[in-house]
């Protein structure tokens, strides 16, 4: 019988030392934001909002201001509790932006 040997060569015949590399001088990288979904700041403010029961003043896109507490959220919406009123189901992306009730005042808004 014939002994057969592999044509490939071994590990330690291939590794052999490199040269070190240049350091690169080029633009340093910055790192990219982390997105919304990741960060939790979302949740975190919404959660505290909801369970101190903290009076807020949605403003919508079109100036309509609706005033009440935030029974819960979700990645979409959220439900407005209101006093005296009907409960509303709010899409995010028709808010304009969200305040606590009565700081309007104190930021010297005039709303």
């Amino acid at each position: 019988m014939v002994n057969r040997r592999m044509f490939r060569p071994g590990f330690p015949d291939v590794k052999e030392p490199s040269a070190p590399r240049p350091p690169h001088n080029g633009p340093v990288p910055s790192k990219k934001p982390a997105p919304p979904e990741v960060t939790h700041a979302e949740n975190f403010y919404w959660v505290k909002q909801m369970q101190s029961h903290t009076p807020m003043a949605v403003v919508l896109e079109d100036g309509e201001v609706l005033r009440g507490t935030v029974e819960w959220y979700d990645r979409d919406c959220i439900k407005l509790t209101r006093q005296g009123s009907p409960n509303l189901l709010i899409f995010k992306r028709v808010i304009k932006y969200v305040y606590k009730d009565g700081e309007e005042s104190a930021q010297g808004g005039d709303e």
